[in-house]
């Protein structure tokens, strides 16, 4: 199962996500956005750092689909 560090700055969000399988970058996707419609509720100002996860994990899903289009068109 992969790790997230919140605050390290040894490990920036963006690379902790490339070293995800697919299979844990989609369960955390999915953690992510149970967490924003629950901060969300709770009218917490928290709610909008999730926008963050949630552009830099799609972003992350988008490289992985045409990296897998680019191989399988060779």
């Amino acid at each position: 199962m992969g790790q997230f560090f919140p605050d390290s700055d040894q490990f920036p969000l963006v690379d902790q996500i490339k070293n995800l399988g697919d299979d844990e970058l989609l369960d955390f996707w999915e953690e992510t956005q149970y967490l924003e419609r629950m901060l969300v509720e709770e009218e917490n100002p928290e709610a909008e750092n999730s926008m963050e996860y949630e552009r830099v994990i799609l972003q992350e899903l988008m490289l992985r689909s045409c990296r897998r289009t680019l191989e399988g068109n060779r």
